[in-house]
């Protein structure tokens, strides 16, 4: 088209002759070849078009026909760059605006899984402004604080229900970008109190300070670790008072013994203090008697061993970290099942870590090793550490040993623990460091 648009034009202006110039016409071609050629195909079209316009072109001096020809030229050139810097220009707004619109299509379809992730948690999630008043919250945030349906919780104050959160924006030197989380006591809109976690962070705005939060009811969890905590106490005060119980009837059993021998060599059967000293000693002996042992065995369960010495890992790791020391885990691949209780088990377990703890304070090197391996109707857990170790063995499971940190009864009773499991607690001599030994019954 370009082509035969220049041939029309340069036979026009031939057959106009001399009287006219049609030059100016060859824009037309110029302007079509400047949507389809590049820029060195469009200079060598400007260059054919001001040479037709010469042929043809009103008879002139030579210089002014060389200046027309390089004005034609530049003229010709100009108008097909202008052109194809319009196209350009049109096709970087076309990109431009496809790329602004697959933004806010990728923008809106975030924006509305973020919704309903939000409006489907089953955490609370409120947003408040620096005034502490509510600006969004979802369905969660309705029931957790009890608002009536046909009410919502937007706009109202939230020091009503969870004043740390208003506590929070009252700081003045808060910084922002603030994240905490915090457990505290809130109010539901019907008066009942209930415990709540929250994490919550703040952000700056052009209005003020605004704040988010995550709020989850933590009460249920409450109430499940107190009774499981009692439960605890009251398991681990059975078996003590058996432990202990079992101790006083093989003294008063010695007693009896030297009574009965001091009778007949004084002929102390008539004595009333003699008797009455009888008398305490059986009626000690029937105390101690009472069959507590049958009710201090717990229900066993056949229990994952791995889980109980991970819930270890985390409660001692970092006092281990703290103290520059090291503990070494070393089990089978495949994780045993024993049977025991849960929670007595982790308590036995933390008594042996802790004393090593304690015991590792003042050497150089500061290293627990928890092995476990199996064996054919048990399960062994060894602990072993570099302390100093242990000057009188014997006494280790004598309660109220002199000399203990405490009462003297952790070992005592670590070790009446894991026997009403059916296992047993023994101490391994080493040359350096001390050693204990857990045995339980594979559940398998």
């Amino acid at each position: 088209m370009v082509a035969v648009l220049t041939l029309l034009i340069a036979l026009a202006d031939w057959s106009v002759g001399n009287r006219a110039s049609l030059g100016v016409f060859y824009i037309l071609p110029m302007v079509l070849g400047a949507t389809v050629l590049n820029r060195w195909e469009t200079a060598g079209l400007a260059i054919v078009c001001a040479s037709l316009r010469s042929c043809f072109d009103i008879p002139s001096p030579q210089l002014e026909m060389v200046l027309r020809f390089i004005f034609a030229t530049l003229a010709y050139a100009v108008s097909a760059l202008f052109v194809t810097a319009l196209m350009s220009n049109r096709r970087m707004v076309e990109e431009h605006l496809k790329s602004v619109r697959s933004e806010q299509e990728l923008r809106r379809e975030a924006e509305e899984q973020l919704r309903l992730l939000v409006d489907s948690s089953p955490a609370a999630v409120i947003t408040l402004d620096g005034a502490g008043v509510v600006l969004g919250a979802n369905r969660a945030a309705g029931s957790l604080f009890a608002i009536p349906e046909n009410e919502t919780l937007k706009g109202r104050a939230i020091g009503e229900y969870l004043p740390v959160l208003s506590d929070a924006l009252a700081l003045t030197n808060m910084p922002d970008g603030f994240r905490t989380a915090a457990q505290c006591t809130a109010r539901r809109s019907n008066g009942d109190v209930f415990l709540a976690h929250t994490w919550f962070s703040s952000y700056a705005v052009p209005e003020g300070t605004r704040l988010a939060a995550i709020v989850v009811d933590a009460s249920e969890e409450l109430r499940e670790r107190e009774e499981e905590g009692l439960h605890q106490l009251l398991a681990g005060n059975r078996i003590a008072a058996a432990a202990v119980s079992h101790e006083v009837r093989n003294l008063c059993s010695a007693i009896w013994v030297i009574c009965s021998s001091l009778k007949e060599k004084h002929d102390l059967a008539r004595d009333d203090d003699f008797q009455q000293l009888a008398q305490l000693v059986n009626g000690l002996e029937r105390i101690a008697s009472i069959d507590l042992q049958r009710q201090a065995h717990p229900s066993l369960e056949k229990i994952q061993l791995q889980e109980v010495l991970d819930d270890l890992r985390i409660v001692i790791q970092a006092d281990w970290r703290e103290a520059g020391g090291a503990i070494r885990w070393r089990s089978p691949a495949s994780s045993p099942m024993v049977l025991a209780e849960r929670h007595g088990l982790l308590q036995s377990f933390l008594n042996l870590a802790q004393n090593s703890h304690r015991a590792v304070q003042e050497c150089s090197t500061r290293e627990l090793s928890i092995v476990v391996s199996r064996h054919e109707q048990t399960v062994r857990i060894d602990f072993d550490d570099t302390g100093p170790g242990v000057a009188a063995p014997e006494q280790l499971f004598t309660p109220f040993q002199p000399g203990s940190d405490g009462t003297g009864l952790g070992l005592y009773i670590s070790r009446a623990v894991l026997r009403s499991y059916g296992g047993d607690l023994r101490y391994k001599p080493h040359s350096h460091g001390a050693g204990f030994t857990v045995e339980l019954q594979a559940a398998e």
